[in-house]
């Protein structure tokens, strides 16, 4: 049984009872009683977490292995593709393979300053992951999660009432460093409550462990549509999207990105920087992501990476090094699109160039493993030149830059997992 409002109620005035209201301030009363329901939650579904990886199906699928609540109702699925095909319904309500992300224009992105990290530690796609099934590269701390497709895309959706926590499979139990990255796609049809938290593990002054929230909030009204927020970190902030990013925020996709350095935080949604704190008073060692989800109404995850390093700007930085390996200009599957989130690397490249007027680049396109080894080589000389045109697009002179492909023959990492290709997905700038 979930816990209602009134035992919420009680659980509030047990803590009142217990610690004195002149005795604790708001502040403390507030992370009580979360840790309260939290806790009252956690009981309720504990039972269900530790068989939930393996057990979805009895409560959030049916026969098919597909979400109930992405059926329409009354319908059966006969496990036929041409069924799949007419009674699946996407989040945004359109019947049939409709939904797909839609196209972003570079300009959008042109004063983007989100750059991931150097080095990729941890990715996931979903893509080798079977629908319905609990994704093999996470752990799950509370309630119930699977992988299923929505509106085109394979993702992780997080489908518990109560209170759900999912968290990577690293090896080390504290992973990130004094300068990381984290980037994911979200997805919400404005229903229900499904705004996905990160939240970030870290040691407080006293060696007391706690985790920090960051909540990407789709707002519950048209008029007040998304917020972000940060809670239980010594130092965080709340602002309110763009009115731009509000504007027809549902029934799309949706790229957020958060930047750590030394402190530092910055938060972003699509092209906006929404939140930028100087020191967040304490270092993250770990992540995750947790909310309150539906099974009609998930909070959707797709695309996740980690990575170390990240640099905040270069901004009037004399540039002296041999070459700059990039893993944030990406492209389409299988083509030679740039993605629009790509113009955070390109913007600190071209400003490297002006700042740096007699410097040359050979732009060399690199692939994983995947496919055949001509049609890679082909792929990432494509890539390579693509990249230059976009360049050139943003007032750098063409004769400065050269291109190469070399596709899969130089890797810098093994090619047996997510985060392996990831690395050997990249762009590099070779001084001339």
């Amino acid at each position: 049984m979930k816990p209602s409002y009134g035992s919420a109620k009680a659980c509030l005035l047990a803590i009142i009872l217990l610690f004195g209201i002149h005795e604790i301030s708001s502040a403390q009363l507030f992370k009580k009683l979360k840790q309260v329901v939290k806790q009252t939650a956690s009981e309720t579904v504990q039972d269900r977490a530790a068989s939930a990886a393996g057990n979805a199906t009895n409560n959030a699928l049916d026969q098919t292995g597909k979400l109930g609540g992405l059926f329409k109702k009354g319908e059966k699925n006969n496990n036929s593709n041409n069924n799949k095909k007419n009674n699946t319904k996407d989040l945004n309500g359109a019947s049939g393979t409709t939904g797909a992300p839609i196209k972003v224009s570079m300009t959008a992105y042109e004063n983007y300053d989100f750059v991931p990290g150097d080095t990729v530690l941890f990715a996931d796609d979903f893509s080798t992951d079977q629908d319905g099934e609990f994704p093999s590269h996470w752990d799950l701390k509370k309630g119930q999660a699977v992988v299923n497709k929505v509106a085109n895309t394979t993702a992780f959706l997080l489908t518990d009432g109560n209170y759900c926590q999912v968290m990577p499979r690293m090896k080390t139990p504290d992973y990130l460093s004094q300068a990381f990255t984290i980037e994911f796609d979200t997805y919400t049809d404005g229903e229900g409550n499904e705004s996905p938290i990160v939240y970030l593990s870290y040691m407080d002054k006293n060696g007391n462990s706690e985790e920090g929230e960051i909540s990407f909030n789709r707002g519950s009204e048209e008029s007040d549509r998304g917020d972000l927020s940060m809670s239980n970190f010594p130092n965080g902030l709340d602002a309110d999207f763009p009115e731009k990013l509000k504007a027809g925020y549902i029934n799309k996709w949706h790229h957020c990105a958060i930047i750590y350095h030394n402190g530092q935080l910055k938060c972003y949604v699509d092209q906006f920087r929404v939140i930028s704190v100087p020191n967040i008073g304490c270092n993250p060692t770990a992540f995750g992501f947790e909310g309150i989800g539906q099974q009609d109404h998930p909070i959707v995850i797709a695309n996740v990476r980690l990575a170390s390093g990240g640099q905040m700007n270069m901004i009037g930085k004399k540039f002296t090094a041999s070459k700059i390996v990039t893993h944030g200009i990406t492209f389409d599957v299988d083509k030679a699109d740039i993605k629009a989130q790509s113009m955070g690397t390109l913007n600190m490249v071209v400003k490297i160039m002006k700042d740096n007027p007699d410097l040359h680049f050979e732009i060399d396109g690199h692939t994983d493993n995947t496919g055949q080894p001509a049609h890679n080589q082909t792929l990432s000389l494509d890539r390579a030149t693509a990249v230059k045109t976009q360049l050139v697009k943003m007032g750098i002179d063409g004769s400065r830059l050269t291109t190469k492909g070399f596709g899969d023959t130089r890797p810098i990492s093994d090619n047996d997992s997510q985060e392996g290709k990831a690395n050997n997905r990249r762009v590099e700038f070779i001084r001339k």
